[in-house]
């Protein structure tokens, strides 16, 4: 029989429980309740649940941080000396270094989970999720060497427990990493060892069709980060189809996933270490979605990048609001809340260079617009794509032909960019602002970081874009030949893996060579398939590009109507492209021109910035 002090505090407990349950939650109450709890000097045990429970309740319904923090710090003081009392003890040190790395202090958390780590080895579960979790942190802050160090323990220590699942997990997470340390070498064969295993599954389907997206997605990313559009293809393709899969109806939702492991483990002994996925499917279906577009605007396909981009915004709305109203999404390898934010920027950032490249550059600022205000919202993702935001910017001036405000805007991605093919992308660029203004000694200062011979990058679409550049410093210099020689090597390069623009961009410079030597049989030859592709695109620039050099041709052939026609669609992509810049220079959004330090400025002032004058 339960002593009067017990009858106290378990009464208490009970009534806390019944107003946080309650409809709607009794948030005020509930917490007295606990707080009262403390008055009766309960066992340790009981309060350092208590303080457990109260430090998950201020985070999740108030905003006293600090009062949290006190309460998660009691229960991780009180609970890891305890045996037998895994529950608390682990999920007190999870949520307390998850709440210090929401206040940038990654010196507390990284040591409690370091130590929560040693005490849960007899604990499958709690000790692969403090894996996955120091990982994440250390891979938050770039040090790749340590978070793959961990994630080999966590592939051993799978191994020694019988967790294939969650083994091939941790290797897949490696692989990621890898791949965004560009140790590309590293990656191949640990990925194709993963999918090997992946492939050979033999437990659950559920759980194979998860590693399985995952896989795929990793190799779609492969092939993306090399710049091979063409070679991705058929991954792209399944990774379609296997999501596809995943999202039928008749496919259990993450919720009762989580309960199928559960019955497993109750009845067939199903490893509770199991009980990982690396992301919930409706945030899956969003990821699937990213390379989707990512790969469509590589190839140079804007409607079905915009077509897709609007899909996957609107799905990330959906989940956004499913999020505020309910937290289901518990058993994941890593935390949720911000990582839609991130889809949704990289989505605006590809969908902002299809504007730039359809003539649409008014309504890519206004998703530039959004980029700002994600930006203001999650103050570590302003950091991490701050020289993303650069470059676009950077895009957009050069499209405005304000080449001073561009080179500034490239100068500032170089400078803070620590991802080599963004680095390489901005000097591109930057030589094109270069050789526009004749600034042959800076290009000259500039030759080397873009020698495609020598280009500090896997990717094989930079570098046949390198090869244009060099091909475009010839021509401006009326080296011919030369230029020649290097727009048939990108043409080579292009071809190979479907690069569309970089083909149809090719073409209409050949065309301008040949039409300079008077060769206009050849220049048609080259403008004719170069305004097709232009069109499929569409690139208007490219189009109006080919439409002058078509008239010139006409002109030269005496065939009047052509010319006219040529002519006439010419001035149609002119009229369209200045109407377009006088809109843009009009808007708030152009100011960011002259950003380059500090935060992004307010949008909504007019005097925010002060704007140049277009060249």
């Amino acid at each position: 029989m339960a002593s009067s002090q017990d009858a106290w505090y378990l009464s208490l407990l009970g009534l806390a429980e019944n107003f946080r349950t309650s409809s709607p939650p009794n948030i005020k109450f509930c917490i007295q309740c606990l707080q009262a709890v403390f008055n009766f000097k309960p066992p340790h045990r009981v309060e350092a649940r208590t303080h457990l429970q109260l430090g998950n309740i201020l985070i999740s319904h108030t905003k006293n941080i600090d009062l949290a923090r006190n309460h998660l710090e009691q229960a991780w003081f009180l609970s890891y000396g305890i045996n037998a009392f895994d529950d608390v003890k682990f999920e007190a040190a999870s949520v307390l270094a998850d709440l210090y790395e929401q206040q940038n202090q990654s010196n507390l958390s990284k040591p409690i989970l370091r130590k929560a780590i040693e005490l849960s080895q007899h604990n499958v579960y709690w000790h692969c999720r403090l894996i996955f979790q120091l990982a994440q942190i250390h891979a938050t802050e770039r040090d790749y060497e340590s978070a793959s160090s961990l994630l080999d323990v966590g592939v051993d220590y799978a191994q020694i427990s019988s967790i294939t699942y969650t083994k091939v997990l941790f290797m897949l997470s490696k692989c990621m990493l890898l791949l965004i340390d560009k140790k590309i070498s590293d990656a191949s064969p640990l990925l194709t060892q993963a999918g090997y295993l992946v492939d050979n599954w033999q437990g659950s389907q559920y759980q194979k069709e998860y590693l399985k997206v995952f896989s795929l997605f990793l190799q779609v990313c492969h092939y993306l980060m090399g710049g091979q559009v063409k070679s991705v293809k058929p991954c792209l393709k399944q990774l379609q189809q296997s999501i596809l899969t995943i999202m039928q109806p008749s496919w259990p939702n993450d919720e009762d996933l989580v309960k199928f492991y559960i019955c497993l483990i109750g009845v067939s002994g199903t490893n509770m270490g199991d009980m990982f996925m690396w992301m919930p499917k409706e945030q899956l279906y969003v990821v699937v979605y990213l390379v989707t577009v990512m790969h469509s605007v590589q190839a140079g396909y804007m409607d079905k990048a915009q077509k897709y981009t609007d899909k996957a915004l609107v799905q990330i709305e959906k989940l956004k609001v499913l999020e505020e109203t309910i937290n289901i999404y518990e058993i994941t390898v890593v935390d949720n809340k911000p990582i839609l934010s991130v889809f949704q920027l990289m989505l605006l950032e590809h969908i902002v260079m299809c504007r730039f490249v359809m003539g649409n550059k008014a309504l890519a600022l206004k998703e530039m617009s959004q980029v700002v205000s994600l930006c203001n919202q999650y103050p570590r993702l302003f950091q991490s794509h701050r020289p993303q935001i650069h470059t676009l910017i950077g895009l957009y001036s050069m499209s405005m032909n304000c080449m001073n405000e561009a080179e500034q805007q490239f100068t500032t991605a170089i400078k803070l960019s620590q991802e080599r093919e963004l680095w390489t992308f901005a000097n591109l660029n930057l030589a094109i602002v270069y050789l526009r203004q004749k600034r042959d000694q800076d290009f000259n200062a500039l030759l080397q970081r873009i020698n495609p011979e020598s280009l500090p990058t896997h990717s094989h679409s930079l570098r046949a874009a390198a090869y244009y550049i060099q091909g475009l410093q010839s021509f401006f210099q009326t080296r011919y030949n030369e230029a020649k020689r290097y727009l048939r090597e990108t043409l080579k390069m292009a071809n190979a893996e479907d690069l569309n623009r970089l083909t149809s961009c090719s073409l209409v410079l050949l065309g301008h060579i040949f039409l300079s030597l008077g060769n206009s049989r050849e220049s048609m030859n080259m403008v004719t398939p170069a305004m097709q592709l232009a069109s499929k695109i569409p690139d208007v620039h490219v189009q109006l590009w080919a439409s002058a050099i078509l008239t010139d041709l006409y002109r030269m052939c005496s065939d009047p109507v052509r010319e006219n026609e040529a002519f006439q669609m010419h001035n149609t992509f002119s009229q369209i492209l200045l109407k377009d810049h006088f809109q843009s220079s009009e808007m708030p959004e152009h100011n960011l021109i002259n950003w380059t330090e500090g935060n992004l400025p307010n949008l909504s002032s007019d005097n925010s910035i002060k704007s140049s004058p277009l060249m």
